[in-house]
């Protein structure tokens, strides 16, 4: 049974209980065609430990676990990683922070495992951990600012061709300030016209399992966070 609070403690300092999981399900049945979209982008501002963003991977690993990738380990492989890439989370605290990244990471390899009765291979399960440690964001969704005071950040993740991703970085702050004032949709995956707020960083292309391997730069002429 899942625990819905860590410690008395916990709910006085932050007003902490989790979600539980029936109610969890509920909510995403009201969007389960999302759910269902591998490249569908999920943002939890009070992730916890993730039970709504890990039931959420769950549905999209469902779709990638479908009949062309049942007997393709490098397609269902590419698609996984692919559906780590559209979940985020920020949380305020470093220990919900870091179970979140784990979880997620462990609902990806016993996916994997379940399907082709062997581990996750050793370079997916490095890619997808280095993925998350991008997407799940210790800090404050309120002053927008990460655990070390700095703008939160959070990285797009682009499929170039059939193995490659790129990366770019975007202030939370900025994509917040947009979608508050603007009529065009951010990032649309429905082929409208789209606004793309300027990246703060940005990364070559590169095969989606050497994403941890990139230069940490940022390229010449993109400026740096601050």
């Amino acid at each position: 049974m899942m625990h819905l609070v860590k410690s008395r403690q916990r709910i006085i300092d932050h007003g902490e209980v989790f979600t539980p999981s029936g109610l969890v399900n509920d909510m995403l049945d009201l969007v389960a065609h999302e759910c269902e979209r591998i490249d569908s982008r999920f943002l939890e501002p009070a992730c916890g430990n993730g039970n709504f963003l890990a039931e959420v991977l769950r549905r999209k690993l469902r779709t990638v676990d479908s009949k062309e990738n049942a007997k393709n380990p490098s397609r269902w492989e590419r698609d996984g990683i692919l559906a780590v890439c559209s979940i985020y989370g920020i949380d305020l605290l470093a220990d919900n922070a870091a179970e979140c990244r784990a979880r997620l990471l462990g609902v990806l390899s016993a996916a994997y495992e379940a399907r082709f009765k062997e581990p996750l291979s050793e370079r997916a399960c490095r890619a997808a951990a280095f993925i998350l440690s991008r997407n799940i964001v210790q800090g404050d969704a309120l002053s927008l600012r990460a655990s070390d005071g700095t703008p939160i950040v959070f990285s797009e993740w682009s499929p170039v061709n059939a193995v490659k991703l790129k990366r770019r970085d975007f202030q939370y702050a900025h994509l917040l300030d947009y979608a508050h004032t603007a009529s065009t949709p951010l990032f649309s995956d429905l082929g409208k016209d789209v606004f793309v707020p300027k990246p703060v960083g940005e990364r070559p292309a590169c095969h989606y399992l050497d994403v941890a391997d990139v230069d940490s730069g940022a390229e010449a002429g993109t400026e740096t966070a601050r």
